[in-house]
């Protein structure tokens, strides 16, 4: 259908006029009219092409844009446009920090915002990012045909992309302080998208080692001539190792659950999604509406930098994901070539490791030059950050396998789940793409099905294979952490291939944890196992997580909630949208009692302190008064006291959801977590019983705007991990926490029912309208009523419509 027809068809009653506008200005822009380069930038970085894209932008409330465009690469241009609006300061840093120019600007010795990598430094983010541009590692990933590489739409899609934030900067004044004049922001290319799309990919592999990738270095003088060197402790490096890999450790996480039709008042599904990322920097989320008719119609959330809606819903199908706990990467551990570290054997046969010399300009200095070292494996690394050193000596170093590395196909895989038509498509979108490096899947559809399903690209670690090629230390760290320590020198312990597999190295669909039609599906970062209580996951491997131990809070907290609102049954959208912000603190529930009994014996010169604590309403609500008190104890108490010995009834696979309980107050970890929390509200004039809004919350254009929600030692859905600042006034900033949320059903008719919340707002740029507007509405327990179909589209009060064009 032509897309003027279109638009005229649905331009009709009291908006006509604004419907014939819209024809009239999008009189060119037809299906298939930006001719398509089936090759998209074919490994080569070039200016844009100037062949006319264009799109139409329609926003509505809050700066939520309706992208509407005739092709891929058209739909990429409007997206790119419409990013570059709300984050061209953000993205502009990205593009920096994959291209590996950082210290040039910023200097060697600064970092970066952490969202591309776990890089410490500007320095170490160069050294390894430079590496991979001029090893042309994005190039070669490009060129492989699909499946095993992007479709041709999606290079389409990234081809547009960087044309549509190219024109931004070209037609627009920044007025973001944060890089406004800057030299740094500069037009970018589709080969650029792809390479942050590879810095995403990573994530979860090399992108945590870039540090030990960036450092690593063969041993010199007497330690290269075989002195002794001790390596890496097992014991430490295994509670390491499982402390890099815990949820509760981890700065992204989500909690999503879908309900069945057999649970809802209508027999339709339903679906909470609710990610918790950083509230700041380049892993933020933003929302939009990606329509070409006929073809694709998507609304949710993209990554910065992205081209597709990575976590929404369409007319049929919800979705979202939650990190998972498959563990994408490991370590191959090698045998070197007596006096020359940087050979290595395999089956008694030395191999060089291939040198990749890297240089990176430094604004504060001369250039800096160093050498990377690479085997069949992967890069050799000497750790995976300051707590997991793998030491390279004479006879021994570490090379990181990361499958991601060869992934591109993360954008695809969301591309398909925006098209999908059944979780029974959703399914099959999984199984064709297999593009999602770190996260979960869960989905509902309009007839009222529901799907879980761990789709991952993890190496091929079974647990026979562990068990048959583990070193000392990997028979140490893999049960402990799912982080596999294999023995390089045998080629007999490469990780072989599943037919169903799209790349040698990984996981075939058929070997990952699946859940179908469960009255409900849910998930909050614990592995698959409980997914849903009544119908535990079973028989995958370690490397996908573990199966019947201890679960966390909030993972116990939501299973708690979501199987009552099944068993209660009647849900609705409004059932979730109470969900998301009923605030109910579970460790409270397990302790709360216990705490207050044991107080007044604690804390006999502080009665005050235990009124608060037994007045507590025992959520995290904005509102509530003692929360603030008992998270500063809870805090306290939990780090500080070993995790053995903090409950009177032990961990039971049998009842993984009560077990354990029973807070331990005789302990002097107890007593002294009570009475320093007491002690510190005191020290900063906080008082005990204050609302808690009062002391979490963050200031926008001078304003304080309190925030709910708790963190993920309480168990709370609604996480909430902020900065405290006793002088400041007590938590003064979200690290990270909700971010995207999405409530979303299905009544019969044409249109999905969708409510939705971007805890920040659209833009980071404090000049702009749609800098704290949403974030007053997550600070009230307010919701965006989401405008999917064209007729509420044109409806809305705040309608502005963008056309956009390159030339």
């Amino acid at each position: 259908m032509h897309l003027r027809t279109f638009l005229s068809r649905r331009s009709r009653g009291r908006l006509a006029l604004v419907g014939a506008s819209l024809a009239a200005v999008t009189a060119g822009l037809l299906p298939g009219a930006a001719a398509a380069d089936p090759g998209g930038d074919r490994g080569r970085e070039h200016r844009p092409s100037d062949r006319g894209l264009s799109a139409v932008v329609r926003y509505t409330e809050y700066g939520v844009p309706h992208i509407l465009a005739g092709s891929y690469a058209d739909l990429g241009f409007g997206t790119g446009w419409a990013q570059a609006a709300d984050q061209v300061c953000v993205l502009a840093d990205g593009f920096l920090t994959v291209n590996g120019e950082r210290s040039r600007y910023f200097g060697s010795a600064g970092a970066p915002d952490g969202s591309l990598s776990s890089a410490t430094t500007n320095l170490s983010s160069d050294l390894y990012f430079r590496g991979v541009k001029e090893a042309g590692t994005v190039e070669a990933l490009l060129r492989a045909p699909a499946p095993a590489g992007p479709s041709g739409d999606l290079k389409e899609l990234m081809r547009g992309w960087a044309a549509g934030y190219n024109a931004w900067l070209r037609k627009n004044r920044i007025t973001d302080p944060a890089c406004a004049g800057a030299s740094w922001v500069r037009p970018v290319t589709g080969l650029d998208v792809a390479r942050r799309g590879f810095a995403v990919s990573v994530l979860g592999g090399q992108g945590r080692a870039v540090d030990g990738i960036a450092a690593a270095a063969p041993p010199a003088g007497a330690a290269a001539r075989g002195a002794a060197a001790p390596g890496p402790d097992p014991e430490r490096t295994a509670e390491a190792a499982r402390a890099l890999f815990a949820p509760e450790n981890a700065t992204m996480g989500s909690n999503a659950v879908a309900f069945s039709g057999a649970t809802t008042a209508n027999g339709r599904g339903l679906l909470l999604g609710n990610p918790h990322y950083p509230w700041q920097g380049g892993r933020r989320f933003w929302q939009s509406q990606q329509t070409i008719p006929g073809e694709l119609n998507v609304s949710g959330a993209s990554l910065l930098g992205t081209a597709v809606v990575n976590i929404g819903f369409n007319d049929k199908v919800a979705w979202s994901h939650t990190v998972a706990t498959g563990v994408p990467m490991n370590l191959h551990q090698l045998a070197l070539v007596p006096g020359d570290p940087t050979s290595y054997l395999v089956d008694g046969k030395p191999e060089r490791m291939t040198a990749r010399t890297v240089t990176v300009a430094d604004r504060d200095g001369a250039p800096v030059t160093r050498t990377q070292w690479w085997t069949r494996y992967g890069p050799v690394t000497d750790g995976l950050g300051p707590a997991l050193p793998l030491p390279w000596t004479a006879a021994t170093a570490y090379a990181l396998n990361d499958p991601n590395a060869a992934n591109l196909r993360g954008s695809d895989t969301a591309l398909a789940l925006g098209k999908a038509r059944s979780v029974r498509d959703v399914s099959e979108a999984l199984r064709r793409t297999q593009g999602l490096p770190w996260v979960n899947t869960i989905a509902a559809d309009a007839a009222g099905r529901t799907y879980f399903g761990q789709s991952q690209v993890l190496p091929r670690i079974t647990d026979e294979l562990a068990e048959r090629c583990s070193t000392p230390l990997g028979r140490v760290v893999y049960p402990a952490s799912g982080v596999a320590v294999l023995d390089g020198a045998r080629s007999a312990c490469a990780l072989g291939s599943d037919p169903d597999a799209v790349q040698p190295g990984i996981f075939g669909p058929s070997r990952m944890p699946v859940l179908t039609d469960a009255p409900y599906a849910a998930n909050s970062n614990d592995s698959a196992w409980l997914a849903n209580a009544d119908r535990p996951l079973t028989g995958y491997e370690r490397v996908f997580g573990t199966q019947a131990t201890q679960r966390s809070l909030r993972t116990r907290g939501g299973i708690e909630d979501v199987s009552a609102m099944a068993a209660r049954g009647r849900l609705t959208v409004a059932d979730l949208q109470r969900q998301q912000f009923a605030e109910r603190v579970p460790a409270a529930d397990l302790a709360g009692d216990d705490v207050v009994a044991a107080c007044p014996a604690v804390l006999p010169g502080e009665p005050e302190a235990c009124r608060a604590l037994a007045g507590w309403d025992r959520t995290m609500d904005a509102d509530s008064r003692g929360a603030l008190l008992f998270d500063r104890f809870w805090r306290r108490f939990t780090a500080s006291v070993p995790a053995a010995l903090q409950w009177r009834v032990p961990f039971s696979a049998a009842d993984p959801v009560r077990t354990p309980r029973g807070i331990e107050t005789g302990t002097a970890g107890f007593a002294k977590a009570l009475a320093d929390a007491v002690a510190e509200l005191r020290a900063a004039g906080i008082p005990l019983d204050a609302r808690l809004g009062d002391h979490q919350f963050v200031v926008r254009g001078g304003e304080r705007i309190p925030v709910g929600g708790g963190t993920e030692s309480l168990g709370v859905w609604n996480k909430t991990e902020a900065v405290w600042n006793a002088a400041g006034g007590g938590y003064v900033e979200v690290a990270h926490g909700t971010s995207h949320v999405q409530a979303v059903g299905w009544d019969g008719g044409r249109c999905p029912v969708a409510r939705t919340l971007l805890s920040y707002s659209q833009s980071s740029n404090p000049n702009s309208p749609h800098f704290a507007d949403q974030t007053k509405l997550y600070a009230g327990e307010r919701w965006v009523t989401s405008r999917f179909c064209e007729k509420d589209i044109l409806r809305s009060p705040a309608l502005k419509v963008v056309p956009v064009r390159e030339r």
